[in-house]
């Protein structure tokens, strides 16, 4: 024991570290003990091979991950072995190791709790994705908190600490004892200062350009998984995007615009290269490390050598841009995630949900990104001020720019901050899914789940989640536009907003993205484009591609259009003249990763997605679909081409091909084939569809893969 006084109060906090130290390291080792027994792994299954070979990184990904626990969790209880000792300074007590420990002890489990508590209530989704536990039990607590009574708490519980060190130091003064004095004071400013700092959200300020910007400014602003009829005006009950809105009132927006594939690495691939998946190589999510070298030039590329700074900025939705050399100057966004160290760094839940209690900032995003990009949270209000940001770097230079920046705030499994997860759901609601689409805490969780029927799903709530994450996105979407308006960019800037593809509920016996060409829910997305220098608000219903929207730009900004891309410039259509031709809307679905609802018998199958998957280069780490499936895949992809109000589907089967037609015009959810009342119509539209799969690179042929096959069903 040691008796505190002007000489041993320097002694007593010394061995408060020490035993805060001893306390966080048995804290740490009481976690990871815990996430070692109840082991779990983000990613999908993987053989025994792999993921022996990644046995020591393994070891180094938990070691790391304990290393940032250690340290969390000792600064928590050095805070409250500073009270206590506060405390023997106003009471002239004497230390104790025992009280120093159960106050170290008290430092981790208040702290926690309250950062437990915070993240509860406003963004309950980081808690889903990492919780080996149901959410339920907490529903109790949720309904007692709200944002006023955890200011309340934090205001109760900062004048209590603040009150009780302000004593101490006044008894230190008091005492002439100006050496503990001054440590004292440096201890609470270096934790002011690493909260603070850690911490910190500030709003970038607004800026003015620099230089003489003849060519305009181009910022794309998506959101993954967007659904076409979610915008207003489009007869969706819930007015949730008034922001497009707006914006569509000096804009150009295109109601009937198609991506050629529901999942987002190829979706974004064909954007930005104007190109078909066929073209650029890359056909689903899963790719192997040849097939990152895309063969044609992409917009970023192309903007660079005109003089145009370029950059892109996301979460982890856009974590596949990062595969791809895209040609961006400036990148603010995750790795890729569909890698197997990377998925390895993020750890077991236990362990992984203590982090990111405390990582959903600077700390985290700079020293842990794994876990600040955790798949299955967006972070819609971090991307925004790093889109703002990235804004703010861009126009302090003497050139004109191209941003885009993409966001999961609408993806799987729904979920977004206080009041958006609420704002729409029945507030009554007990079940699984009150934050997030249950059992969706991990990106294979969410494309596993896709097999499932309708009755494991409570959709009505979901469908409410959803619908506040679009309206998220929107007030996200203002607060961007603000700033364009308020840096004096938005006259020279041109603004377009879209989605990598939309989202199936049940329309046709599924959930997901890219698992059916039947509708169009998946296949259709939102597309505006404003144009400052032609600020007319135009609804166009022609069909159109997001294949066409880099040859459009291009040519927004008088640049030649490269002979690679084989989309078109969409120009024509927003100064009210006519395209030379009706532009045909090809599109294919994804990998299937397990038995679908409502496939048709005979469809041409291959096995589920652990056996389809490989590393093949173990020092990359990237996850991708073994050569030897490629083919299959392809060829039994479904497909469909639009053309006008007509739109037909194709489905492989083993004896031959089932083609459905439907009449977009009177039947928008794809409900009757009127194939056999219109065969001139669907001749013609097979022959399409059969020249844009004629380019398909695969070389077996398997039985009925027959695109002339003239099978048809009755209604679906």
């Amino acid at each position: 024991m040691t008796s505190v006084g002007s000489n041993v109060t320097l002694n007593a906090l010394a061995y408060g570290l020490g035993m805060s130290a001893l306390v966080g390291m048995a804290f740490t080792l009481l976690l990871l003990a815990k996430s070692l027994r109840d082991f779990t792994r983000t990613g999908p299954q993987m053989s025994g091979e792999v993921l022996s070979h990644y046995r020591f990184y393994l070891v180094y990904s938990l070691g790391r991950l304990a290393f940032y626990t250690f340290l969390i969790s000792t600064g928590m209880a050095f805070l409250g072995v500073l009270l206590y000792v506060i405390g023997l300074i106003l009471f002239d007590h004497s230390y104790g190791s025992v009280m120093a420990a159960v106050a170290a002890a008290l430092g981790i489990f208040f702290l926690t709790a309250r950062r437990f508590l915070h993240t509860l209530i406003l963004s309950p989704g980081v808690l889903a994705s990492s919780s080996n536990y149901s959410l339920t039990r907490f529903y109790g607590l949720w309904e007692w908190l709200n944002p006023a009574r955890l200011r309340m708490f934090d205001i109760c519980m900062g004048i209590v600490v603040t009150g009780w060190l302000s004593a101490g130091l006044f008894s230190l003064a008091g005492e002439s004892n100006w050496q503990s004095f001054g440590f004292v004071m440096v201890i609470i400013v270096f934790y002011a200062v690493v909260i603070g700092f850690f911490s910190w959200r500030r709003e970038p300020r607004p800026v003015q350009a620099k230089g003489d910007r003849a060519a305009p400014n181009i910022i794309l602003i998506g959101s993954d998984t967007l659904r076409a009829d979610r915008l207003n005006g489009t007869g969706y009950p819930r007015e949730l995007t008034p922001t497009l809105e707006a914006l569509s009132r000096r804009a150009t927006r295109f109601t009937d615009c198609y991506v050629p594939c529901a999942r987002t690495a190829p979706s974004l691939v064909s954007m930005l290269t104007g190109t078909w998946p066929h073209t650029h190589g890359v056909r689903d999510t899963f790719v192997s490390p040849d097939e990152t070298r895309i063969p044609v030039a992409a917009l970023p590329e192309i903007l660079a050598k005109r003089g145009y700074k370029t950059a892109a900025v996301g979460d982890w939705a856009v974590s596949d841009v990062d595969k791809f050399d895209f040609g961006f100057d400036y990148t603010d966004m995750p790795t890729d995630q569909w890698n197997i160290k990377y998925l390895l760094r993020q750890g077991p839940k236990d362990i992984r949900l203590f982090l990111s209690l405390f990582t959903q900032n600077w700390f985290g995003k700079t020293f842990l990104p794994e876990v600040y990009y955790l798949g299955g949270h967006p972070l819609t209000e971090e991307e925004g001020r790093d889109t703002r940001r990235m804004i703010a770097r861009l126009a302090q230079q003497d050139a004109p720019f191209f941003l885009m920046s993409f966001m999961a705030t609408t993806h799987p499994p729904f979920t977004s901050k206080y009041p958006y997860y609420s704002m729409y759901a029945d507030q009554e609601y007990r079940g699984e899914s009150k934050f997030a689409m249950a059992r969706l805490r991990d990106p294979f969780e969410i494309i596993r789940r896709q097999g499932e029927p309708k009755t494991e799903f409570d959709l009505d709530q979901i469908i409410n989640l959803y619908d506040g994450c679009v309206k998220n996105f929107d007030d996200e979407l203002k607060r961007i536009l603000d700033y364009l308006e308020a840096s004096g960019l938005a006259d020279n800037t041109i603004v377009g907003v879209f989605s990598d593809h939309g989202m199936e509920f049940f329309e046709h016996e599924t959930w997901g993205q890219g698992n059916s060409a039947i509708g169009d829910f998946s296949a259709r997305v939102p597309l505006v484009i404003a144009d400052p220098r032609n600020p007319q608000s135009r609804t166009i219903a022609d069909v159109v591609r997001t294949v066409d929207l880099a040859p459009t730009l291009l040519e927004l900004i008088d640049f030649p259009l490269p002979d690679s891309m084989e989309g078109v410039s969409l120009r024509p259509l927003m100064s009210d003249e006519p395209l030379a031709d009706e532009l045909p809307a090809f599109y294919e679905t994804g990998v299937w990763l397990t038995d679908l609802p409502g496939t048709p018998d005979g469809h041409l199958r291959y096995p589920n997605l652990p056996e389809l998957l490989e590393v093949p280069d173990k020092e990359r780490g990237m996850i991708s679909l073994k050569p030897q499936y490629q083919d299959i895949i392809i060829a039994a992809k479904d497909r469909m081409v639009r053309l006008g109000e007509w739109k037909l589907t194709y489905q492989p089967l083993s004896d031959g091909a089932l083609y459905q037609l439907f009449n977009i015009r009177e039947d928008a959810a794809c409900r009757y084939n009127v194939l056999e009342q219109n065969p001139q119509i669907a001749s013609q539209l097979k022959s399409l569809l059969a020249q844009w799969m004629s380019d398909d690179n695969y070389t077996n042929k398997f039985p009925g893969d027959d695109t002339n096959d003239n099978k048809s069903q009755g209604a679906a």
